[in-house]
Protein backbone atom coordinates (compact mmCIF):
# COMPACT_ATOMS: atom_id res chain seq x y z
CA UNK A 1 0.00 0.00 0.00
CA UNK A 2 1.46 3.54 -1.26
CA UNK A 3 2.44 6.02 1.52
CA UNK A 4 -0.13 8.56 2.05
CA UNK A 5 1.15 12.09 0.66
CA UNK A 6 1.25 15.06 3.42
CA UNK A 7 0.11 18.09 1.56
CA UNK A 8 1.45 21.35 1.78
CA UNK A 9 0.03 24.95 0.48
CA UNK A 10 1.13 26.63 -2.60
CA UNK A 11 -0.05 30.11 -2.90
CA UNK A 12 -0.47 32.74 -5.73
CA UNK A 13 1.34 35.67 -3.98
CA UNK A 14 -0.19 38.52 -6.14
CA UNK A 15 -3.81 37.13 -4.82
CA UNK A 16 -2.81 36.54 -1.27
CA UNK A 17 -0.62 40.07 -1.42
CA UNK A 18 -3.98 41.29 -2.19
CA UNK A 19 -5.87 39.39 0.67
CA UNK A 20 -3.72 40.67 3.53
CA UNK A 21 -3.14 44.43 2.18
CA UNK A 22 -7.44 44.42 2.50
CA UNK A 23 -7.48 42.53 5.20
CA UNK A 24 -4.74 45.15 7.00
CA UNK A 25 -6.93 48.53 5.78
CA UNK A 26 -9.96 46.54 6.86
CA UNK A 27 -8.45 46.40 10.92
CA UNK A 28 -6.86 49.76 10.40
CA UNK A 29 -10.37 51.41 9.10
CA UNK A 30 -12.56 50.10 11.52
CA UNK A 31 -11.05 51.55 14.30
CA UNK A 32 -10.79 54.87 13.43
CA UNK A 33 -6.93 54.71 13.74
CA UNK A 34 -4.16 56.44 11.39
CA UNK A 35 -2.21 53.31 10.35
CA UNK A 36 0.25 51.25 12.17
CA UNK A 37 3.68 50.38 13.47
CA UNK A 38 5.72 47.50 13.05
CA UNK A 39 9.22 46.37 14.53
CA UNK A 40 11.59 46.30 11.93
CA UNK A 41 13.96 43.26 13.25
CA UNK A 42 15.77 43.15 9.85
CA UNK A 43 14.44 39.82 9.42
CA UNK A 44 11.96 38.22 7.03
CA UNK A 45 8.73 38.16 8.73
CA UNK A 46 8.93 41.83 9.69
CA UNK A 47 10.34 42.63 6.31
CA UNK A 48 7.82 41.08 4.53
CA UNK A 49 4.90 42.23 6.47
CA UNK A 50 6.24 45.88 6.77
CA UNK A 51 6.28 45.50 2.39
CA UNK A 52 2.59 44.17 2.03
CA UNK A 53 1.28 47.25 4.86
CA UNK A 54 2.70 49.94 3.15
CA UNK A 55 1.79 48.61 -0.44
CA UNK A 56 -1.46 48.17 0.71
CA UNK A 57 -1.30 51.68 2.38
CA UNK A 58 -0.21 53.43 -0.68
CA UNK A 59 -2.92 51.79 -2.67
CA UNK A 60 -5.62 53.47 0.46
CA UNK A 61 -3.57 56.57 0.27
CA UNK A 62 -4.39 57.53 -3.50
CA UNK A 63 -7.88 57.74 -3.15
CA UNK A 64 -8.60 58.82 0.07
CA UNK A 65 -8.06 61.89 2.37
CA UNK A 66 -7.36 60.37 5.40
CA UNK A 67 -3.79 58.96 4.86
CA UNK A 68 -2.66 56.17 6.77
CA UNK A 69 0.67 56.10 7.99
CA UNK A 70 3.30 53.25 8.61
CA UNK A 71 5.81 53.57 11.08
CA UNK A 72 9.03 50.93 11.15
CA UNK A 73 10.57 51.01 15.40
CA UNK A 74 14.22 48.97 15.49
CA UNK A 75 14.43 48.31 19.02
CA UNK A 76 17.88 47.28 19.43
CA UNK A 77 19.82 45.78 22.82
CA UNK A 78 23.41 45.32 22.75
CA UNK A 79 22.79 41.78 22.51
CA UNK A 80 21.65 42.39 18.39
CA UNK A 81 23.51 42.36 15.61
CA UNK A 82 24.68 46.06 13.95
CA UNK A 83 23.66 43.73 10.82
CA UNK A 84 20.55 43.40 11.98
CA UNK A 85 19.78 47.35 12.58
CA UNK A 86 21.56 48.33 9.29
CA UNK A 87 18.65 45.64 7.68
CA UNK A 88 15.66 47.33 9.40
CA UNK A 89 17.01 50.53 8.35
CA UNK A 90 17.39 49.94 4.38
CA UNK A 91 14.05 48.23 4.54
CA UNK A 92 12.41 51.51 5.80
CA UNK A 93 14.17 53.48 3.64
CA UNK A 94 13.38 51.53 0.33
CA UNK A 95 9.62 51.28 1.34
CA UNK A 96 10.02 55.22 1.95
CA UNK A 97 8.52 54.85 5.68
CA UNK A 98 9.43 56.74 8.82
CA UNK A 99 11.50 54.85 11.14
CA UNK A 100 13.00 55.62 14.16
CA UNK A 101 15.48 53.89 16.21
CA UNK A 102 14.90 53.12 20.32
CA UNK A 103 18.31 51.61 22.32
CA UNK A 104 16.51 49.64 24.63
CA UNK A 105 19.77 48.70 26.57
CA UNK A 106 18.94 51.79 29.40
CA UNK A 107 15.59 50.40 29.76
CA UNK A 108 17.16 46.57 30.25
CA UNK A 109 19.60 47.63 32.49
CA UNK A 110 16.70 49.52 34.78
CA UNK A 111 14.81 46.31 35.02
CA UNK A 112 17.93 45.23 37.82
CA UNK A 113 16.13 47.38 40.38
CA UNK A 114 13.21 45.46 39.54
CA UNK A 115 13.80 42.62 38.20
CA UNK A 116 17.42 41.49 39.58
CA UNK A 117 16.61 37.50 38.88
CA UNK A 118 15.82 37.63 35.47
CA UNK A 119 20.23 38.54 34.74
CA UNK A 120 21.00 35.03 35.67
CA UNK A 121 19.57 33.27 32.96
CA UNK A 122 19.74 34.40 29.36
CA UNK A 123 16.57 32.92 28.44
CA UNK A 124 14.18 34.65 31.27
CA UNK A 125 16.29 37.82 30.25
CA UNK A 126 15.61 37.07 26.70
CA UNK A 127 12.05 37.13 27.53
CA UNK A 128 12.39 40.06 29.50
CA UNK A 129 13.37 41.91 26.47
CA UNK A 130 10.28 40.86 24.27
CA UNK A 131 8.25 42.17 26.79
CA UNK A 132 10.30 45.86 26.71
CA UNK A 133 9.84 45.80 22.97
CA UNK A 134 6.44 45.23 23.45
CA UNK A 135 5.97 48.18 25.56
CA UNK A 136 7.71 49.88 23.89
CA UNK A 137 5.70 49.46 20.38
CA UNK A 138 2.26 49.53 22.42
CA UNK A 139 3.14 52.67 23.81
CA UNK A 140 4.35 54.18 20.69
CA UNK A 141 1.06 53.03 19.15
CA UNK A 142 -1.06 54.80 21.48
CA UNK A 143 -0.09 57.87 21.49
CA UNK A 144 -0.10 57.96 17.45
CA UNK A 145 -3.25 56.39 17.16
CA UNK A 146 -2.38 53.85 15.30
CA UNK A 147 -2.16 49.47 15.71
CA UNK A 148 0.54 46.93 16.44
CA UNK A 149 0.99 45.60 13.24
CA UNK A 150 2.10 41.71 13.86
CA UNK A 151 4.79 39.91 12.35
CA UNK A 152 4.67 36.70 13.51
CA UNK A 153 4.04 33.28 10.95
CA UNK A 154 2.51 30.14 10.88
CA UNK A 155 5.04 27.97 11.82
CA UNK A 156 6.38 30.42 14.36
CA UNK A 157 2.83 31.50 16.57
CA UNK A 158 0.70 29.07 15.41
CA UNK A 159 2.95 26.01 15.17
CA UNK A 160 4.89 25.83 17.81
CA UNK A 161 4.15 28.98 19.68
CA UNK A 162 7.58 29.97 19.98
CA UNK A 163 7.60 33.52 20.74
CA UNK A 164 6.81 35.56 23.65
CA UNK A 165 3.07 35.88 25.22
CA UNK A 166 2.92 39.53 25.90
CA UNK A 167 5.94 40.14 23.52
CA UNK A 168 5.95 39.75 20.44
CA UNK A 169 2.78 38.35 20.65
CA UNK A 170 1.15 41.48 21.93
CA UNK A 171 -0.39 43.16 18.82
CA UNK A 172 -3.54 43.97 17.25
CA UNK A 173 -3.15 42.33 13.92
CA UNK A 174 -1.39 39.24 12.18
CA UNK A 175 -1.10 39.62 8.63
CA UNK A 176 1.11 37.18 8.02
CA UNK A 177 -0.67 34.73 11.03
CA UNK A 178 -1.36 32.04 7.68
CA UNK A 179 1.99 32.11 6.22
CA UNK A 180 4.43 29.29 7.00
CA UNK A 181 7.83 30.13 6.84
CA UNK A 182 8.27 28.90 3.37
CA UNK A 183 5.26 31.01 2.22
CA UNK A 184 6.43 34.22 3.77
CA UNK A 185 9.99 33.63 2.05
CA UNK A 186 8.77 33.12 -1.26
CA UNK A 187 6.69 36.24 -0.60
CA UNK A 188 9.84 38.32 0.46
CA UNK A 189 11.42 36.97 -3.12
CA UNK A 190 8.26 38.27 -4.81
CA UNK A 191 7.82 41.24 -3.29
CA UNK A 192 11.99 41.84 -4.32
CA UNK A 193 13.69 41.14 -0.60
CA UNK A 194 15.17 38.13 -1.81
CA UNK A 195 18.56 38.60 0.35
CA UNK A 196 16.44 39.26 3.30
CA UNK A 197 14.48 35.88 3.07
CA UNK A 198 17.25 33.62 2.76
CA UNK A 199 18.83 35.36 6.05
CA UNK A 200 18.66 32.51 9.17
CA UNK A 201 15.77 32.96 11.82
CA UNK A 202 16.75 34.25 14.76
CA UNK A 203 14.74 35.75 18.13
CA UNK A 204 17.17 38.69 18.53
CA UNK A 205 17.14 37.78 22.36
CA UNK A 206 20.08 35.72 23.74
CA UNK A 207 23.63 36.57 22.38
CA UNK A 208 24.57 33.86 19.13
CA UNK A 209 21.10 33.03 19.29
CA UNK A 210 19.27 31.73 16.00
CA UNK A 211 15.86 29.55 15.69
CA UNK A 212 17.62 26.29 14.81
CA UNK A 213 20.19 26.17 17.21
CA UNK A 214 17.46 27.10 19.81
CA UNK A 215 14.89 24.45 18.69
CA UNK A 216 17.22 21.62 17.17
CA UNK A 217 14.97 21.65 13.92
CA UNK A 218 14.20 24.28 10.74
CA UNK A 219 10.37 25.40 10.28
CA UNK A 220 9.91 23.24 7.14
CA UNK A 221 10.01 20.22 9.75
CA UNK A 222 7.77 22.26 11.66
CA UNK A 223 5.14 22.72 8.81
CA UNK A 224 5.04 19.20 7.83
CA UNK A 225 4.59 17.67 10.92
CA UNK A 226 2.17 20.45 11.63
CA UNK A 227 0.14 20.10 8.72
CA UNK A 228 0.13 16.37 8.84
CA UNK A 229 -1.63 16.56 12.26
CA UNK A 230 -4.14 18.88 10.72
CA UNK A 231 -4.84 16.36 8.05
CA UNK A 232 -5.31 13.86 10.28
CA UNK A 233 -2.17 11.63 10.81
CA UNK A 234 -1.14 10.11 13.98
CA UNK A 235 1.71 10.88 16.11
CA UNK A 236 2.78 6.95 15.20
CA UNK A 237 2.39 7.39 11.48
CA UNK A 238 4.15 10.88 11.43
CA UNK A 239 7.34 9.54 13.01
CA UNK A 240 7.98 6.91 10.25
CA UNK A 241 6.42 9.07 7.51
CA UNK A 242 8.73 9.49 4.07
CA UNK A 243 8.29 13.36 4.16
CA UNK A 244 9.08 13.70 7.70
CA UNK A 245 12.07 11.63 8.13
CA UNK A 246 13.85 12.75 5.30
CA UNK A 247 14.08 16.02 6.68
CA UNK A 248 14.13 15.09 10.63
CA UNK A 249 17.33 12.77 9.77
CA UNK A 250 19.40 15.92 8.00
CA UNK A 251 18.44 18.33 10.34
CA UNK A 252 19.64 16.20 13.30
CA UNK A 253 23.17 15.19 11.26
CA UNK A 254 23.18 19.17 10.62
CA UNK A 255 22.93 20.41 14.11
CA UNK A 256 25.43 18.14 15.25
CA UNK A 257 28.07 19.20 12.50
CA UNK A 258 27.11 22.65 13.43
CA UNK A 259 27.76 22.87 17.20
CA UNK A 260 29.10 19.91 17.76
CA UNK A 261 26.23 17.92 20.05
CA UNK A 262 23.23 16.55 19.21
CA UNK A 263 19.66 18.22 20.28
CA UNK A 264 17.42 15.19 19.64
CA UNK A 265 19.11 11.51 19.34
CA UNK A 266 16.03 10.22 17.15
CA UNK A 267 13.60 11.63 14.89
CA UNK A 268 10.83 10.66 17.04
CA UNK A 269 12.15 12.90 19.52
CA UNK A 270 11.53 15.76 17.38
CA UNK A 271 8.43 15.06 15.80
CA UNK A 272 7.26 14.47 19.70
CA UNK A 273 9.13 17.97 20.30
CA UNK A 274 7.25 19.76 17.65
CA UNK A 275 3.74 17.91 19.13
CA UNK A 276 4.30 18.71 21.96
CA UNK A 277 4.95 22.78 21.20
CA UNK A 278 2.02 22.69 18.99
CA UNK A 279 -0.49 21.68 22.19
CA UNK A 280 0.96 24.64 23.90
CA UNK A 281 0.91 26.86 21.23
CA UNK A 282 -3.00 26.45 21.33
CA UNK A 283 -3.22 27.04 24.68
CA UNK A 284 -1.08 30.53 24.12
CA UNK A 285 -3.04 31.58 21.01
CA UNK A 286 -6.31 30.83 22.83
CA UNK A 287 -4.99 33.97 25.89
CA UNK A 288 -3.96 36.14 23.52
CA UNK A 289 -5.30 35.73 19.71
CA UNK A 290 -4.98 38.74 17.35
CA UNK A 291 -7.14 38.58 14.09
CA UNK A 292 -5.58 36.89 11.26
CA UNK A 293 -5.73 37.89 7.63
CA UNK A 294 -7.97 35.15 5.57
CA UNK A 295 -6.15 33.97 2.32
CA UNK A 296 -6.59 31.24 -0.54
CA UNK A 297 -4.11 29.19 -0.47
CA UNK A 298 -4.10 25.09 -2.51
CA UNK A 299 -2.98 22.31 -1.12
CA UNK A 300 -1.17 19.70 -3.11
Amino acid sequence: MSEKRIKLPIMNPEIVRKEIGEFIIKEITKCGCTGGVIGLSGGVDSTTTAALAQIAFNGYNRYHLDKLELVGYILPSKINSKEDTEDGKRVAERLGIRCEICNLEPIVEAHKQTNPEVFGSEYDKGNMISRIRANVLGTKAATERKIIIGTGNKDEDFGIGYYTLFGDGAVHISPIGNLSKRLVRQMAEYLGFKEIARKEPTAGLEPGQTDFKDLGYYYDLVEIVTEGIHQGFKAKDLVKHSQVTSLASRQIELYEKSFGKKKFEMIEDIVYDIIRRHKIAKIKSGILSPPIACINLEYR
